[in-house]
């Protein structure tokens, strides 16, 4: 370990010198600590400046990536003044997986004055990227805390192109298009979610601003600065009091600490996908047993309106959940999610979810699941917990609901991530299942609660309902950027399919992609809990049997051992291969232009493979060419067709 990080040292002193420097100021070159990672591709160097301000620069393959940045919170009763270094540490961790371990880094500081407050800047290094933190210490010198936000601000290659939602309020759903954009262009009057994933524009490298390990703080937006290619961190502040963004009556025993910034980073942009740093740096699980977690995939009646041919009056009724249940049960899905409507409601008043609404027996449908090995999610307004969520659970539990369905949470401020938690502990407890909607990009907290299945933050197949705004090339950006970062409740699966010319908003709704693309999504996109956007009748033939990529729906899996980026071209298109057990998939998907791409095959790692696909055909976008062979290595030679894609099963 002390050989690995004397090295960096060696290897990165010129990357400090470089990083930490100023025009007006020549760095003291004791002042900077670099730390390397295991692989010695990445490094994150460190330093309390002369000007008494904590500074952090990363580099990646001996290149300056990001350069010199101040990092700072901001105090609201009496800011820190001037820092002083006390102290440096260094270690060798595995924060995640003994396989992918991480050079740690600290410096302590205090201030120059009285009251000589203690701040604490962490650093890690790690093969997949590199982050750090702020901590302030439980100390006698502060007795309360306010933070009225960070004056983090983070220096960009000027070069770097770049895919952004932005947002013009801090109040929203975290769903947009990551729309193209340069690192220059980014505006300060403006919030951009996270990622921020950008190509840097020295070589093919790929690098994606998040963050991680968050907990009684609150999330972050970033918002770009009046220097170009800069951007700070913007914390979402606190409703009743936008002054604050985060408040301390004491300090707790082990700080208060931000959130990991996080740079993850790949050679190439389509390796983006394989990263694990988000929740490397999350806190490690807190529900002890976790084998009740069961992932999966899940029948769902919101997006096609309860359709139901076959059910007379069908909507929400005993009848059409019956139906959807039965066809949970045939198509092999161990869920079945009841989304909004079943409970009574009043106006705009939170939905009464203590009680199924008129004609609605929960605990029936719970009985009439079970018979078929089917569980049942049900939906509630996250306002519907208000006050009562342990005496919801409770209710829940007795009724033996698989899992809870939160939405419409819309904020990230210090209170909501405290919701999260909330939820998440008194749901493990009752062994129940959690996704949430209308809410923030994951975090990481599906690793410290592994019955955190998914959550929203995107737009999904949800839009074709009352927008044309989920095309293709929306689908291929997000498979760059916010799929990179965790659990991605898209809902795929839509059979309706029809051309670009072709779509409008309509009932039942369509999606403007091919029926392949549709099958990729279920690689491409991670989502423990994946629900089928359509309705039962949707993946029937008319003659009875399943629809044409039927079989890849009821195979394809919801977790993964190993995922690989395997091709592609940022924001174009991408083929990603994920293996679960001794079988691989392959997704691949375009935006709206055709392509003849190749696929390379080393992720198979040698030997015979058998090989079924299911790709664009020459007719309608409903048109799967349904082939099956063998490969032993080399390369695939493929024809996508304009919003369109592909879906492989590689079995040895």
């Amino acid at each position: 370990m002390k050989k690995i990080i004397q090295s960096g040292l060696r290897a990165w002193s010129a990357m400090g010198a470089i990083a930490l420097a100023s025009c007006s100021q020549q760095p003291d070159p004791r002042q900077a600590r670099v730390i390397q990672s295991p692989d010695s591709s990445i490094a994150i160097a460190a330093a309390v400046r002369r000007d008494g301000r904590l500074y952090v620069a990363v580099g990646h393959h001996g290149r300056i990536l990001i350069k010199r940045s101040v990092a700072a919170v901001d105090l609201a009763d009496k800011p820190l003044g001037p820092l002083a270094e006390v102290r440096r540490e260094t270690a060798m961790i595995t924060p995640g997986s003994p396989a992918r371990p991480c050079a740690a880094g600290t410096i302590v500081a205090r201030e120059r004055a009285a009251p000589h407050r203690l701040i604490r800047l962490e650093t890690r290094a790690c093969d997949a990227g590199a982050a750090f933190r702020l901590v302030i210490p439980h100390q006698a010198a502060i007795a309360k805390l306010r933070i009225t936000g960070e004056s983090t601000r983070l220096n960009l290659p000027l070069g770097a192109q770049c895919l952004a939602v932005a947002h013009k309020r801090v109040f929203n759903s975290h769903e947009g298009d990551y729309a193209p954009t340069t690192a220059a262009a980014l505006k300060a009057n403006l919030v951009y979610d996270l990622p921020l994933t950008c190509l840097s524009g020295q070589g093919g490298e790929a690098f994606a601003i998040t963050e991680s390990g968050i907990e009684n703080y609150p999330a972050a937006y970033l918002s770009g600065t009046s220097t170009p290619a800069q951007v700070s961190i913007r914390l979402a502040p606190r409703p009743e009091n936008d002054r604050f963004a985060a408040i301390y009556p004491k300090i707790p025993a082990g700080g208060v600490a931000t959130p990991w910034r996080v740079i993850m980073i790949a050679d190439r942009a389509e390796r983006l996908p394989e990263s694990h740093l988000v929740q490397d740096l999350a806190a490690p699980s807190r529900i002890g047993d976790a084998s009740w977690v069961t992932p999966g995939k899940a029948a769902w009646g919101w997006w096609s309106g309860l359709l139901a041919p076959d059910v007379p009056n069908a909507g929400h009724n005993m009848a059409t959940y019956r139906r959807y249940i039965d066809f949970a049960a045939r198509f092999g899905l161990p869920y079945y999610v009841i989304d909004e409507g079943w409970a009574p409601k009043v106006g705009d008043t939170p939905a009464d979810v203590m009680r199924g609404a008129p004609g609605i027996d929960i605990p029936e449908l719970v009985r009439y699941a079970r018979a078929r090995k089917v569980r049942l999610w049900l939906w509630t307004d996250w306002k519907s917990l208000d006050g009562r969520m342990d005496a919801v659970l409770d209710r829940w539990s007795e009724w033996g609901v698989a899992g809870i369905k939160a939405d419409f949470i819309y904020r990230q401020d210090q209170a909501v991530v405290g919701f999260y938690h909330a939820v998440l502990t008194s749901a493990a407890k009752r062994h129940l299942l959690v996704d949430l909607h209308a809410s923030f990009v994951p975090r990481g907290l599906e690793r410290t609660y592994p019955n955190f299945l998914t959550s929203e933050g995107a737009m999904g197949n949800e839009y074709n309902r009352w927008s044309s705004k989920v095309t293709a090339g929306y689908n291929v950006r997000a498979a760059y950027s916010r799929a990179t970062i965790g659990p991605m409740d898209y809902t795929p699966g839509g059979f309706r399919n029809v051309t670009p010319q072709a779509f409008s908003p309509r009932k039942p709704p369509v999606v403007m992609t091919t029926r392949s693309h549709q099958l990729a999504l279920f690689v491409l996109y991670p989502s423990p809990l994946t629900m089928l956007a359509d309705a039962p009748s949707a993946y029937r033939s008319p003659n009875g049997g399943w629809a044409p990529g039927g079989e890849f729906l009821r195979a394809v899996p919801t977790t993964w051992d190993e995922t690989r980026g395997i091709a592609g071209a940022f924001g174009k298109w991408i083929a990603v291969a994920r293996r679960r057990g001794n079988v691989w998939y392959v997704g691949a998907i375009t935006d709206e232009h055709a392509r003849d791409v190749a696929l390379p095959l080393d992720f198979l790692g040698g030997g015979r493979w058998k090989v079924r696909a299911w790709i664009d055909g020459a007719g309608p976008p409903t048109t799967v060419d349904r082939r099956e062979g063998s490969v032993s290595g080399g390369r695939l030679l493929l024809r996508l067709a304009g919003n369109g894609g592909a879906a492989f099963q590689f079995r040895r």
